[in-house]
């Protein structure tokens, strides 16, 4: 059986390197909030009554933490496009972010287009490829990243500029101090907890790790600021563990899934439910939460998983980053590279052989 232990297993599988980009996380986060500081908008992009930002996968998470982060305190509609197209509001007054990490993704590029056409006022944000040429072209205010990112790696490049340009034009209040908190808070854990050098017994990554190898995993937690951890956490274990996982959140499955906790029932045992708890979740959600695991301790185990932090973007931090090193350890019980996502590169190339 494989241990978590073995350095030099670990080594062996993650043949492209996942977990030291997982280690410098925190510093690639401290270079992000510089971009951030060093970019500037022109004036009439401060006069918006819209945000959109549009953006698939590993470029598109960013911007869900951020609206989930910022829900209390933006005081314009926020809205996130995974999409060829564009809601019909996008217009003159919108400020539309416009996020592709290689700068090819083409749902990106369409709404890039089309944003254009109505007069959107743009950012573009990559580390290259047509979005960064087109944007140039444009004369489109460009926010470059570096290259050689996975892009489900570079979450803090997706994130912090765009996070530290609203904040610095006044969309939502000043989040130096809390940045700070956050990245320090990471940077802690890594070193008391989720380092590989670690042992499984102080190493609550590695140990959730081993409680969802082989097993069919769901991802609950309450809606309100921590609903994108759920779908980071989601697309995380499917491409870096290659594991199969759904997810839903407080209150809405209530209403709906927690009815279908019932078949198929030989397969309700290798199911395996995480709840990802925050201290800001309302009192009602936390109540249901408590009387949905009685429903379904009976059949399958459940892990509960509290955010750690004072302030709320260093418990979503926590549990992202804590998210991102299980999903590693899952993937080296599974004896896999976490690397590699074969089955996209796959499907991108059969889509650029259809016009």
């Amino acid at each position: 059986m494989k241990t978590l232990d073995d350095l030099r297993e670990i080594e062996k599988l993650d043949k492209s390197d996942m977990l030291n980009l997982l280690l410098e996380f925190p510093t690639q986060c401290r270079h992000a909030v510089r971009i951030g500081e060093l970019f500037s908008i022109p004036s009439p992009y401060r006069k918006v009554n819209n945000i959109v930002f549009s953006g698939l996968g590993g470029s598109a998470i960013g911007a869900d933490l951020i609206r989930s982060y910022v829900i209390d305190e933006i005081r314009i509609p926020m809205f996130v496009n995974r999409d060829y197209t564009l809601p019909n509001f996008v217009g003159k007054d919108t400020l539309f972010f416009a996020c592709s990490y290689s700068g090819d993704t083409e749902e990106t590029l369409s709404s890039y287009e089309e944003a254009k056409r109505k007069g959107a006022k743009i950012i573009a944000l990559s580390s290259g490829g047509k979005l960064e040429a087109k944007s140039k072209n444009d004369g489109v205010p460009f926010i470059s990243i570096p290259k050689g990112y996975p892009p489900r790696t570079a979450l803090g490049y997706s994130f912090f500029p765009p996070l530290v340009v609203l904040s610095k034009y006044g969309f939502i209040p000043d989040k130096e101090e809390e940045i700070n908190e956050a990245i320090s808070g990471m940077s802690n854990l890594r070193g008391r907890i989720l380092n590989p050098q670690i042992k499984v017994n102080k190493n609550c990554a590695k140990r959730l790790a081993l409680d969802l190898r082989d097993k069919y995993i769901i991802i609950y937690a309450a809606n309100r600021y921590v609903d994108s951890v759920v779908t980071r956490w989601k697309g995380q274990l499917a491409e870096n563990s290659k594991a199969l996982a759904s997810s839903h959140v407080f209150p809405e499955m209530n209403h709906n899934e927690i009815v279908g906790w019932v078949n198929p029932k030989r397969l309700l045992k290798d199911f395996v439910v995480v709840i990802l708890r925050d201290k800001g979740e309302h009192p009602r959600v936390a109540r249901r939460i408590e009387i949905t695991k009685a429903i379904i301790k009976k059949k399958s185990k459940i892990i509960e998983v509290r955010s750690k932090g004072g302030g709320l973007l260093s418990r979503i931090f926590y549990l992202i980053y804590l998210g991102d090193f299980v999903s590693f350890y899952l993937a080296i019980l599974n004896d896999v590279d976490p690397t590699p996502v074969d089955t996209i590169t796959y499907l991108k190339r059969r889509l650029g052989n259809f016009k």
